[in-house]
């Protein structure tokens, strides 16, 4: 039996599944991986929360990259994976998606807000660290270009950040919570694209496999849990989940 045609059979007989998204089912969108052989993290290093929150250098690096990434970020169009995430979701075969991505590619597929579950946040736009006023990233693209810097929040004047969680900041609660309920919830746990080694975002898989779930991870490289998976298919998320649900 082929992978997509197992993984079919899986699908169909699950009555309810978690899916689990990492940085590998966008780079069919033209996004850059983190941990792969050209990831994003073998070019440089990730700056720290605390660095962000005490060095204005390091403040200004940060939204310097954030901004060299804008033009692939806006031009970033959902993908046949995507596609065929939403599609699970629209047949009732899972209620959310879990993800590790912050390219707000899961919303732009026609996924609902509420049914995306951002355990790393979200690039797209920014907040306050103080008093979470949201932001929008051009305004402060301008800005930064302007003066070299992003100013204070409009409303308090605090720090202004990327609606994301950096190396060192806390886990969002109410993401964690929600996502801890999908994998407890799972007949059939996917893995679409993600190395596995963040943690404790990690660590779900493993709940749902030792909880009696199905465990089926998509990743063109090896993860930590491989032995663990009933199924490892290591073909682009795009060709195999898009065929084995049919999604264009």
């Amino acid at each position: 039996m082929s992978d997509a045609a197992a993984l079919r059979r899986m699908i169909d007989a699950a009555g309810r599944i978690a899916i689990f998204t990492g940085a590998g089912i966008s780079t069919d969108s033209g996004i850059p991986d983190f941990r792969g052989t050209n990831g994003v993290w073998t070019k440089m290093q990730p700056i720290q929360f605390q660095d962000f929150v005490a060095d204005p250098a390091a403040r200004r690096e940060t939204w310097r990259r954030r901004f060299d990434s804008d033009d692939v970020m806006r031009a970033a169009r959902p993908n046949r994976g995507h596609r065929a995430v939403a599609l699970l979701l629209r047949q009732g075969k899972a209620q959310a998606v879990i993800t590790q991505n912050i390219d707000g590619l899961h919303q732009a597929s026609g996924i609902p807000d509420d049914q995306v579950i951002e355990l790393h946040g979200n690039s797209t736009y920014a907040s306050c660290l103080d008093c979470g006023t949201r932001h929008g990233i051009q305004e402060l693209r301008a800005a930064f270009d302007a003066q070299g810097e992003v100013p204070g929040c409009t409303a308090c004047g605090g720090l202004v950040k990327t609606a994301t969680i950096s190396f060192g900041q806390s886990m969002p609660e109410e993401p964690m919570r929600r996502a801890q309920e999908e994998t407890l919830a799972a007949e059939l746990f996917l893995v679409l694209g993600s190395s596995l080694v963040v943690h404790p975002a990690a660590g779900f898989p493993e709940i749902a496999k030792r909880r009696g779930a199905r465990l089926v991870i998509l990743n063109r490289q090896a993860t930590p849990l491989d032995d663990l998976a009933d199924l490892v298919i290591r073909d682009g998320i795009a060709e195999a989940l898009g065929g084995a649900t049919g999604t264009n």
